[in-house]
């Protein structure tokens, strides 16, 4: 993959005239990383001053890579992504312990400064070019005499030749040493590609944990809508059938009928929306709290239910939801599916975990791997990076074990 870029590279440089913008832009970018390779430089041709310009550098290798990610930014639109805040440490034993620091003064001490030697060549090979392919037009401004003041009789062509091979070459050398200066930077004063793929999985990791308070909020005010729209319009629907039918006596028996009808399908709708709107988000979950929104879970369940909460650590509000749900889709399971005369719920937090544990005495023999209502709730405890399993022989009993974090 570099090696296309790179080529492409060279063979667009070709085709551009050279004073295209790309070109400048090319020649200005290697220009501007001259002074900073000027220091080593001089740490190298006096020997008195090498150990205190490399103590420089490898102190200032922050401020110097910051420097270089500017002009990278600045003169040529490449980003360097810095290292994240936790990455970077403010002491100095800590900063010298990062594979990054090291990274970044092997770029600073070697990399950088041989980069900027080639950079002073193109810059030399656009100057002689100029001087040369333009002989004709200042020698006769030299003086005469004067060792300047050429016999261009026999050398004259061949200059002039060699000016415009010069002119020619320059953009193409300038873009091979943009190339391997961005390259450089990228590998050496950025982050590897480990450090990126965790980088990434992160941010995977925050936006997905976004999405699930997005989804959780919009959850909420579904419900709360419905409740405090649609429920009580109904409701105050049902209250009038309700007066009409028990007030009005002097009516038809086939109108009476009809509004009996009427008020009777109104209260139904009620209780399947009053369901509706539980399993959006129970009311009584945000206003009570967990154990009371599990208790009434408990207190509903067609089969008998022992439930012992023990909740000592706060819980984010989306992760209070997760187990709300999955411990009503859990016992809707048992009762269809499992046969079972009683079941037990414990629900615990110890380490930053909420621990919950749905144990039955029925049949066994589920299997999350036959499209049960058990891979639903798998997914649904991975959805905020938790775990479930499953403990099934045939015969029973059946044990489901879910954990989850306490905060996201």
């Amino acid at each position: 993959m570099p090696s296309t870029t790179l080529r492409r590279a060279l063979v667009r440089s070709l085709r551009r005239p050279p004073w295209s913008a790309e070109v400048w832009r090319d020649t200005r970018f290697i220009a501007a990383g001259i002074p900073m390779a000027l220091p080593v430089w001089l740490a190298v041709t006096e020997s008195k001053l090498l150990f205190p310009v490399l103590s420089i550098v490898l102190l200032c290798a922050r401020p110097l890579t910051a420097a270089q990610r500017g002009r990278l930014r600045a003169l040529y639109g490449v980003e360097v992504p810095p290292p994240r805040p936790g990455d970077a440490p403010t002491w100095l034993l800590g900063r010298l312990r990062l594979v990054l620091t090291w990274r970044q003064t092997v770029h600073h001490l070697a990399v950088g400064p041989v980069l900027a030697l080639g950079s002073v060549v193109v810059l030399y090979a656009w100057g002689a070019g100029l001087v040369l392919a333009t002989v004709y037009a200042w020698i006769w401004l030299m003086p005469v005499g004067t060792a300047l003041r050429l016999d261009l009789t026999g050398y004259d062509v061949l200059l002039t030749l060699a000016g415009v091979l010069l002119l020619a070459a320059a953009p193409w050398l300038a873009a091979l040493t943009a190339w391997l200066e961005v390259r450089a930077a990228q590998l050496l004063l950025g982050p590897n590609r480990a450090e990126q793929l965790e980088q990434r999985v992160e941010e995977i990791a925050e936006s997905r944990a976004g999405l699930v308070d997005a989804v959780d909020a919009e959850r909420r005010r579904i419900e709360r809508d419905l409740h405090d729209g649609a429920q009580q319009r109904l409701t105050s629907l049902a209250m009038n059938l309700g007066l009409a039918r028990r007030t009005l006596k002097d009516v038809a028996p086939e109108v009476m009928q009809v509004i009996v009808d009427a008020h009777e399908e109104a209260q139904a709708a009620i209780d399947e929306l009053r369901d509706l709107v539980r399993g959006l988000h129970p009311a009584v979950l945000e206003d009570r709290g967990l154990d009371a929104a599990l208790s009434g879970i408990a207190a509903r369940a067609p089969l008998p239910v022992r439930l012992d909460v023990d909740l000592s650590a706060p819980i984010a509000p989306t992760v209070e939801a997760v187990a709300y749900f999955t411990v009503s889709e859990a016992l809707t399971n048992v009762a269809k599916h499992a046969r079972a005369k009683q079941v037990e719920v414990s629900v615990r937090t110890a380490g930053g975990r909420l621990r919950l544990i749905i144990s039955d005495d029925g049949v066994g023999g589920a299997d999350p791997s036959r499209g049960t209502g058990l891979t639903g709730l798998r997914k649904r405890a991975a959805s905020v990076d938790g775990t479930l399993s499953v403990l099934s022989p045939l015969g029973g009993p059946t044990t489901i074990t879910v954990e989850l974090p306490c905060a996201l």
